[in-house]
């Protein structure tokens, strides 16, 4: 991506450094620690109940020269959303309210409870931030293989594709409806936010190079392998060699390929209806 001399968010918190509570997951960390997170959903409030938290001590914490490059890269990505998703609200007549984000190292307290950042990044509907710790940026190129920067500003306009689901009403009716819900037809409404979001994320970058002509040759390509690296069963499949359909939260990588390339080529905020059809049809 081209992103030299663009401007940089101010809409976020940095709270590396500053200690916390973290999920206490009971296994190892690498892959196994990210597959699990991935699978857990966007939104980790549940997740993190069922977990159990447990304390942590944190030193003094000095973030790396590449680290600062990607909190640079992480707030010009975020300022980009904010352009794109105004204009896209001015569109349906609605007024964009942008997500805050939230840099952490290791662990992390929200409204949505206490997190580590094994979980991957992820969006709290109940403070509408985002969080991120920009370590993840790594862990995707060598543990899940996703690499390149539009990858990484793909996980971001993912969870700000949630913010937007909740700016319109979707992420909280979808919420209500899961906590009625068997744990198999949870699971396939979670499936349906999670590809919605990624709908989402391919819109803002269809308005990123409509905008700014950011685009460079393989930066489609990077997101749309990074989206076939997190589908649910190349990550079981990767993780345990089995699959159980049953388990996915966030879609196989086909849909989620499916569901990103049609927000690349749309870029039509009334597109990306995952709830109306059948879910063998996703």
């Amino acid at each position: 991506m081209k992103l030299s001399g663009r401007r940089e968010s101010t809409n976020y918190e940095d709270r590396r450094g500053k200690g916390g509570k973290v999920a206490g997951i009971g296994i190892g960390g690498g892959i196994v620690a990210v597959i699990l997170a991935l699978l857990l959903g966007g939104d980790p409030s549940e997740a993190i109940q069922q977990l159990g938290t447990q304390s942590v001590q944190t030193e003094e914490y000095v973030p790396s020269a590449q680290e600062e490059q990607f909190k640079t890269f992480a707030l010009q990505i975020l300022a980009s959303t904010e352009d794109v998703w105004e204009s896209k609200f001015k569109e349906i007549g609605r007024t964009y309210e942008p997500p805050k984000l939230i840099l952490f190292h290791g662990a992390v307290q929200s409204a949505c409870g206490n997190a580590s950042s094994a979980m991957g990044p992820f969006y709290c509907s109940a403070d509408k931030c985002v969080y991120l710790d920009l370590d993840f940026f790594n862990e995707m190129e060598t543990s899940l293989g996703a690499k390149g920067d539009f990858a990484c500003a793909y996980v971001i306009a993912h969870e700000v594709g949630h913010h937007v689901q909740n700016l319109l009403g979707t992420l909280g009716q979808a919420h209500s409806q899961m906590a009625r819900q068997n744990e198999t037809d949870k699971n396939q409404t979670s499936v349906r936010i999670e590809l919605q979001a990624d709908y989402y994320a391919g819109i803002w970058g269809h308005g990123e190079q409509k905008m700014f002509g950011s685009i460079e040759a393989g930066d489609f390509e990077e997101a749309i392998n990074a989206a076939q690296k997190i589908g649910d069963d190349y990550l079981q499949k990767r993780a345990r060699g089995t699959v159980s359909p049953e388990s996915f939260t966030h879609g196989t990588s086909a849909q989620r390929m499916r569901w990103l390339k049609k927000g690349l080529q749309t870029g039509d905020i009334r597109g990306g209806d995952t709830w109306s059809g059948a879910y063998s049809s996703l």
